[in-house]
């Protein structure tokens, strides 16, 4: 079950999921087996945890994991849904993040 943040108990719903990540890589040129393999991990990840509910934030962020893995500009995208952005540097502290990260891998290999 998911638990939303009013509170209300919803069935999992793989399908809403998938949606969500579509609308996010909308017009990306991302493989649909590369998509399919993010939802699912998502999804394992979701179902290894043994817990019978999960919050609708922990499978946001679970999602923005996935994304930050396979899509700069789908994450941006799902991120200022999820964290609902109000402001552009809302924007900005997010490509902050993204550019920190790939930094440190560059630093790393």
């Amino acid at each position: 079950m998911v638990v939303k943040k009013s509170g209300r108990r919803v069935p999992f719903d793989r399908e809403k999921l998938a949606r969500s990540i579509d609308v996010a890589l909308r017009k990306r040129e991302i493989d649909e087996e590369r998509i399919e393999r993010a939802i699912s991990g998502i999804v394992r990840q979701l179902e290894s945890s043994g817990e019978a509910e999960v919050t609708s934030d922990e499978i946001g962020r679970l999602a923005m994991d996935a994304l930050k893995g396979v899509d700069d500009i789908a994450y941006i995208r799902f991120a200022s849904v999820y964290r609902n952005f109000s402001k552009a540097v809302d924007f900005h502290n997010v490509i902050d993040e993204l550019t920190t990260i790939e930094n440190e891998r560059d630093s790393d290999a």
